[in-house]
């Protein structure tokens, strides 16, 4: 799903927001999100999961044309661990394949 999708299917799903208010609510909520994460915050909505920020440290790499050493400085990168309900959701809607014995027997 594309952020335009998710715009798409909000507006269909509440009729009295126009497709304009629908992309400035969804451009609104991913921008306070955003800004919650550069500052350092973790964010948590419950049932869907919770976003943090990881640290990478410094390490030794190598160019891969040429082999050579390079130092990768310490990266701060978004994390998202998905919730309890989120992933029990998913893991319910997974097709079972035909041919496998069932789960449990």
């Amino acid at each position: 799903m594309t952020r335009s999708d998710l715009v798409a299917a909000l507006a269909e799903r509440f009729g009295q927001l126009t497709q304009r208010d629908t992309e400035f609510a969804v451009k609104t909520i991913l921008d306070a999100m955003t800004d919650a994460l550069a500052r350092g915050h973790r964010i948590e909505i419950r049932g869907f999961g919770s976003f943090s920020i990881n640290r990478r440290p410094p390490r030794v790499g190598r160019n891969p044309r040429s082999g050579e050493q390079v130092t990768i400085p310490e990266k701060l990168v978004p994390h998202f661990k998905p919730g309890k309900a989120l992933r029990e959701s998913v893991d319910a809607r997974i097709p079972v394949e035909t041919g496998a014995p069932p789960a449990g027997g």
